[in-house]
């Protein structure tokens, strides 16, 4: 995990997909990402299929400033993407800037925020008593 004072650059990544929208959505959550954070070192890259790569998004967190990298496997639950395959990747791409500490976070995984998504999409209301 990044150190207190370091630059911290967040890499969300996710599978790739043929289908340029799918891409874009990532781009999109990124840009979402950036501006909720206040944050400036916000990326996105794709495992597989489309760019920037894994290796892209990690060097642009450096060319960015970042002294020390959060890669976020942005799927739901944990597999072999996200637990095994993502991870080998960073570490790839890690060895490119021996001097820049990295890791790599679990998949959004259960979160009462996302079940409330989930109702939002669905068109059910949260009951009151959830609501804050």
């Amino acid at each position: 995990m990044p150190k207190s004072g370091e630059k911290i650059g967040l890499l969300l990544v996710d599978h790739g997909s043929r289908f340029q929208a799918a891409n874009d959505m990532l781009a999109d959550v990124a840009a979402m990402v950036r501006r909720l954070s206040g944050r400036d070192c916000v990326h996105h890259a794709h495992m597989e299929l489309a760019e920037p790569t894994i290796q892209q998004g990690f060097e642009t967190c450096v060319q960015g400033g970042a002294t020390a990298v959060v890669v976020h496997p942005y799927f739901l639950s944990p597999g072999r993407h996200s637990m095994s395959d993502i991870p080998r990747m960073v570490e790839d791409a890690a060895k490119a800037f021996p001097g820049i500490a990295f890791c790599v976070t679990e998949p959004l995984g259960l979160h009462p925020k996302i079940c409330e998504v989930v109702l939002e999409r669905a068109g059910i209301p949260l009951p009151a008593e959830v609501k804050q």
